[in-house]
């Protein structure tokens, strides 16, 4: 969606509307086709940076440490998500460990570096370098992270070992579980509002 401080474009049928004032968690639709055109962000611009700190924090978490820990007949084995990648890798499954790595690792980390680098920026008055292209990118990978997947995978494999042999879940197992719910809100996060954003620090500049 291109926009300019006053007007908004309908991602659905291209219409042309004036942006008005919207009241606490407000919705804003097109008329003609009935798409989302905007909606009040409320004091989720004030918390997204926090959440995004603590999502970067649980992410090094969760990929530093065990997984879980398997004990079989004496043996126990543990390790970690890189590690796991790294065992397909070993055991010919390069495709699937191209995509694990890609999904679970890669994407989510760009674009939670990509959003703490542009609130950051924002946050100190000031348009960052590669702006546009960041936020585009940013929508870009959204659909490509897929840590609430892994989780699902993970917690399904876990309960079907047990009957085997003990499992013993390990740190990164609940930093995931807390990475998925910040993720959530995270990407809750409306990219357009970052135009909002970069729009209202220029009107400040050029008024000053």
């Amino acid at each position: 969606m291109r926009e300019v401080p006053d007007l908004i474009a309908c991602e659905g049928c291209d219409a042309l509307y004036r942006k008005v004032a919207l009241r606490p968690r407000e919705i804003a639709h097109c008329p003609r086709c009935g798409t989302e055109l905007e909606r009040d962000a409320g004091r989720q611009r004030e918390r997204i940076l926090p959440l995004t700190v603590a999502s970067l924090i649980m992410f090094l978490i969760a990929n530093g440490f065990p997984i879980v820990e398997i004990e079989l007949q004496g043996l126990s084995s543990r390790t970690t998500l890189f590690g796991a990648v790294l065992s397909l890798t070993t055991e010919g499954m390069s495709l699937v460990a191209l995509l694990v790595l890609a999904t679970t690792i890669l994407f989510p980390l760009l674009q939670l570096l990509f959003l703490f680098y542009l609130l950051v920026s924002l946050a100190k008055q000031r348009r960052p370098a590669g702006f546009s292209w960041l936020v585009r990118a940013m929508q870009s990978l959204r659909p490509w992270g897929m840590v609430e997947v892994f989780l699902l995978g993970v917690l399904v494999a876990v309960v079907k070992l047990s009957n085997m042999a003990t499992v013993i879940p390990g740190v990164a197992l609940w930093a995931f579980g807390v990475l998925t719910v910040l993720l959530t809100a995270v990407v809750s996060f409306d990219p357009r509002h970052f135009w909002q954003m970069a729009y209202a620090e220029a009107s400040k500049e050029g008024s000053a």
